[in-house]
């Protein structure tokens, strides 16, 4: 059974996983031939630390899909959640409130222990206006039915590669999505108690989907994040270091092809075991 990593008292907790799970590539090459579609997720969850739940991005799911979802993983395993795109899809983004508490109210708590940061994802078109962007922070619920709640954002034009928008992120604590990306930004700002990145670079020609070098490159960076320093090789905003304190880390090996995804996550998984 997949455990989440914490390296010591000291460091936080590293989840890694991928994308979504129902991927019928994967079939006889992640999951074994013969195994059932109904399967699939208690099998990713015991060979994986997380998963990143991208269809509640395109439209609202059921409580009862969220307590099924959540009963089919291990003690450990904690989901992402994709915030819908109603929200963040907007010309005005303060007037976001109707359709964030109709995400939550679509019963994403009944996920339980098992519920991890919600990621709301901007348009590449997006510019970064501090007002705009503030005010959809601030409609972001902190806690709901007793619970602490975490958000993330990510952004992708390059506007938001500005030192305000630092600012605002860690005036909400509110941390913005590592992206290891060819075309959008990629911010390595630490802004929160935790970080999130996304591993997009994959290649489906290698089994492993990274080359070693780049998975021990990667952990590295991992463990450096949850122990409450910060990889000295990847692009800032602000030079300000951050308060070094121990981190809970979300990395997910998503790319285009996909195919070889799980692989770099287990890879990864491995090597900060």
């Amino acid at each position: 059974m997949a455990k989440a990593k914490t390296a010591s008292k000291k460091s936080g907790n590293i989840f890694i996983g991928i994308g979504g799970w129902t991927f019928e590539p994967w079939r006889g090459v992640f999951y074994p031939e013969k195994l059932t579609q109904a399967k699939e997720l208690s099998y990713a969850a015991s060979k994986l630390t997380s998963i990143e739940i991208n269809g509640t991005y395109y439209g609202s799911q059921k409580p009862e899909s969220f307590r099924k979802w959540a009963s089919e993983v291990p003690d450990g395993f904690v989901f992402s959640v994709k915030g819908p795109r109603f929200a963040t899809n907007r010309r005005v983004l303060g007037e976001a409130g109707d359709s964030i508490k109709r995400f939550y109210d679509s019963g994403v708590l009944e996920l339980g222990d098992r519920l991890g940061p919600v990621l709301w994802q901007f348009a590449p078109t997006k510019k970064f206006d501090s007002a705009d962007f503030g005010k959809f922070l601030e409609l972001l619920p902190r806690k709901l039915e007793g619970r602490a709640l975490r958000h993330v954002v990510e952004v992708r034009h390059d506007s938001f590669c500005a030192p305000d928008f630092i600012a605002l992120i860690r005036e909400f604590e509110t941390p913005v999505v590592f992206a290891e990306h060819g075309k959008y930004p990629a911010i390595a700002d630490v802004a929160s108690d935790f970080v999130y990145a996304r591993l997009q670079r994959g290649n489906d020609e290698i089994k492993t989907c990274y080359p070693p070098k780049q998975l021990d490159a990667w952990a590295e960076r991992l463990q450096a994040w949850a122990s409450g320093g910060e990889p000295d090789d990847l692009p800032k905003v602000d030079r300000a270091k951050p308060k070094k304190e121990p981190r809970d880390v979300f990395a997910y090996v998503i790319h285009e092809g996909k195919v070889r995804a799980p692989h770099g996550a287990m890879e990864l998984i491995a090597r900060v075991s």
